[in-house]
């Protein structure tokens, strides 16, 4: 009796430290793909700038504008930076969804647009205001908040996990209502609706997007097993996901330019990242579940950080082009002490016999105005 017991401890023994062991290996990929994704917006926020400097030299050179058809920015080595940092923030972007659960690598994508917003005034002399340096602190806050409360267990680590998770009845409905929803917009809506209303081609773009991510996120999977020595080459479902990838992106990216060539940038932009992360973070929490396990503190926090995102960057595109200075405020403002800047004299108030004086010279006044009786 006294040896079963010993081997029943020494079995829990063995099963809390299988445990721990699991638990240090999904934080450790957490970090992994957190890292990943951040260093997916700091390249892409880079490219744009790099691409921007680029065409901006040969215009101040005479060369053909690449908007007029010219294609002399394949000479520019700036230009070619700028597609190579493209290409490694898409490729770390594409691994952080194999370490990393999607409610958290989605979001963190608004990163890209902080970096750009701030080395565009640095290197491309862009004004950035108050109302765009306030977006881009709601920016950090919210994705510190939502780093700290996103769910750090992966609960889908292969392929054949994968294929159960695309078998839930949950996850089909869903799927067969995006695929019925984008039939529809894009038939019926868009050609009546897409050239009046912004949201026809976007709603378009977003609800394919979840199911692109869904595929980049067992793809990954599969690649992070296939470096591992398994032969996920042989897997139908490996292609399937590949196939269906291609056709989401080849969707997105064909609405996606009709919404820019209509719309103005700054209101595609905004809109776009709000209804694409929310599209993907509810097909997120219907094929993965990560909302399941997560605490309420955790969920509040996780869509606190979320808007407070949308925040941020709403601030940063919807008033980028408004002139935001000291002469716009209130004269009570102005005088305010808070308001004070460099050079300029505070309000200060006026001691009380100058008061006394400045009153009955006002009293002096208003008598010699008033007419005779």
């Amino acid at each position: 009796m006294m040896r079963a017991q010993g081997q029943h401890q020494e079995v829990a023994s063995d099963a809390q430290r299988l445990s721990a062991n699991q638990m240090e290996v999904n934080r450790l990929d957490f970090y992994i793909g957190l890292s990943l994704a951040v260093s997916s917006s700091v390249f892409i926020g880079s490219s744009f700038i790099l691409k921007k400097k680029g065409l901006l030299r040969l215009a101040s050179k005479g060369s053909t504008r690449a908007g007029q058809g010219g294609y002399a920015y394949l000479k520019e080595w700036l230009w070619w930076a700028g597609l190579i940092s493209m290409g490694a923030g898409e490729a770390a972007n594409f691994a952080a969804y194999a370490f990393a659960p999607a409610t958290l690598v989605t979001p963190l994508g608004a990163l890209s647009v902080l970096v750009s917003a701030v080395l565009s005034s640095y290197f491309l002399n862009e004004r950035l205001n108050v109302h765009g340096k306030i977006g881009c602190l709601l920016c950090i806050l919210g994705s510190t908040v939502m780093v700290i409360h996103a769910p750090q267990e992966e609960e889908v680590a292969s392929l054949s996990a994968m294929a159960e998770k695309l078998k839930d009845p949950g996850f089909i409905v869903f799927a067969v209502s995006v695929v019925g929803s984008s039939l529809v917009l894009s038939f019926a809506v868009a050609p009546r609706f897409g050239q009046r209303n912004v949201l026809v081609y976007i709603l378009i773009c977003s609800v394919i997007g979840s199911l692109s991510v869904s595929c980049v996120k067992g793809l990954g999977i599969g690649i992070k097993e296939l470096f591992s020595g398994t032969a996920v080459l042989k897997e139908p479902l490996f292609w399937a996901l590949l196939i269906c990838l291609a056709i989401c992106i080849s969707i997105q990216i064909s609405y996606l330019n009709k919404a820019l060539d209509i719309y103005n940038t700054s209101i595609v932009t905004p809109i776009y990242y709000v209804f694409f992360t929310t599209s993907v973070m509810a097909c997120s929490a219907i094929l993965f579940k990560e909302w399941l396990r997560m605490t309420v503190d955790g969920i509040v926090g996780t869509i606190s950080g979320f808007l407070t995102i949308i925040l941020g960057i709403f601030l940063l595109h919807a008033f980028k082009d408004i002139t935001f200075n000291l002469d716009s405020l209130p004269l009570y403002l102005r005088r305010s002490p808070h308001w004070f800047p460099g050079g300029q004299q505070p309000y200060v108030a006026l001691p009380e016999d100058d008061m006394q004086a400045d009153e009955r010279n006002s009293a002096s006044g208003q008598q010699k105005r008033e007419p005779p009786k």
